[in-house]
């Protein structure tokens, strides 16, 4: 890896990784300015938690409005874009036949919210099937709205899907399915700071995204964007103080969601340090992090293809982030279970030796998974592995995994 800007990161530097997408990594400025705020709060909880708390994620919140082009009362932080997910799912008043959309490139996690809202409201989960490889950006759209009935209540799009690393239209979706009246929930776990957001413009109902992927902020710092006219029928995961508050000086929708109960809210805090940290790692800031890392990312799937001599990429370039997905192999046994699994967890499904062999063989961690999830008996299953590419990655490091599955006839 790069060891100039590595030294920033805890990660082992003796591990070639390429997995930065799973979870993100934090740097240690980021973790040393957490911490102080940890000591802070635990040298005075009570004035902590009651007198400055709401101040301090005002500021914080500030920070994130701006990065993200948003209003920051029209944010709520949240734990992880799963909870995002969930939040908006459970607040829906769901009837006998509604339908929810989504597709088949969506995170395991959200299918699983989308279903289970279903079961108990007699919903129907509708998954439209978006071709892989991809020739444009117009399959994605037309695969979706080929799916979008005068039932459907919600639409529920990856920003950039986890398990096939591609860089959907979303603003072209949302746009296309307002035309018919749907609300587009766009989960954007992958999005901050990997590709720019104007959230304002890109005018979604609902939007979610995590601050610990690319962002690099502290495990547990994610938020939830709610179009102003959807906010007074949202309501949080869990009801606290904020139901009967008196106040009248900020929202409903602010007093319900700053506060759900106890909790360590330096995840959230945290955001600012790392939003200025990562700016100052490169002389051009985010812009040049933008650039950088798609441009490194392509390197990567391009140096991997070669080496592997696949004829076809998966996705066109114009679609890919910081992540690319790239087949490997035809000779994957397909997975044996009735959820799909995914590349940011492995608990879904049962671990890919290839994957234990190049990290513990060659000490390269980086997933390796079947796609489709679950497919039809009469389709051919793709072996993938997908790269990230963070600002710690070199081209060295992509010449080494090439190498690797060149060795294990991958």
């Amino acid at each position: 890896m790069s060891s100039d800007l590595l030294r920033y990161w805890p990660l082992n530097p003796n591990v070639t990784y390429l997995n930065h997408g799973s979870f993100g990594a934090c740097p240690w400025p980021v973790l040393r300015a957490q911490s102080e705020l940890r000591a802070r709060l635990e040298r005075e909880p009570v004035q902590f938690m009651d007198f400055e708390l709401e101040g301090l994620l005002d500021t914080s919140r500030a920070a994130l409005a701006a990065f993200v082009g948003a209003q920051p009362d029209d944010l709520a932080f949240v734990p992880n874009a799963s909870t995002g997910v969930n939040t908006v799912l459970r607040s829906l008043e769901l009837q006998p036949g509604d339908e929810i959309l989504t597709t088949d490139h969506e995170y395991n996690a959200c299918l699983n919210a989308i279903r289970f809202v279903c079961e108990r409201s007699g919903a129907k989960p509708v998954v439209a099937s978006v071709p892989l490889p991809l020739a444009s950006p117009a399959e994605v759209v037309e695969a979706i709205l080929a799916r979008a009935t005068e039932r459907t209540r919600l639409a529920l799009v990856s920003h950039i899907t986890s398990p096939t690393a591609i860089v959907f239209p979303v603003d072209r979706i949302v746009a296309r399915l307002a035309e018919r009246g749907i609300d587009t929930f766009v989960d954007g776990a992958h999005a901050p700071g990997m590709v720019p957001l104007d959230l304002d413009a890109l005018g979604a109902a609902y939007y979610t995204g995590n601050a610990h992927k690319w962002l690099c902020a502290p495990k547990g710092s994610g938020f939830l964007h709610v179009r102003r006219d959807r906010q007074p029928a949202l309501r949080p995961l869990v009801i606290s103080h904020g139901a009967n508050s008196p106040r009248t000086d900020r929202s409903f929708f602010r007093l319900e969601h700053d506060w759900t109960g106890t909790g360590d809210p330096t995840p959230y805090l945290s955001i600012p340090v790392a939003l200025e940290f990562m700016a100052g790692l490169l002389a051009g800031g985010w812009p040049e992090i933008f650039a950088r890392n798609r441009d490194l990312a392509l390197d990567g799937r391009r140096r991997l293809e070669a080496h592997l001599q696949n004829p076809q990429p998966l996705a066109p370039d114009d679609m890919i982030g910081s992540m690319a997905a790239i087949e490997i192999s035809a000779a994957a046994t397909p997975v044996a279970s009735s959820r799909a699994p995914d590349a940011d967890d492995s608990r879904t499904r049962p671990p890919d030796p290839l994957r234990d062999a190049l990290l513990t063989e060659r000490s390269i961690e980086v997933p390796v998974y079947t796609w489709p999830h679950l497919p039809a008996d009469d389709a051919r299953p793709r072996r993938v592995v997908r790269i990230s590419a963070q600002v710690y990655n070199s081209v060295d490091d992509y010449e080494r995994l090439a190498d690797a599955l060149t060795t294990a006839g991958a």
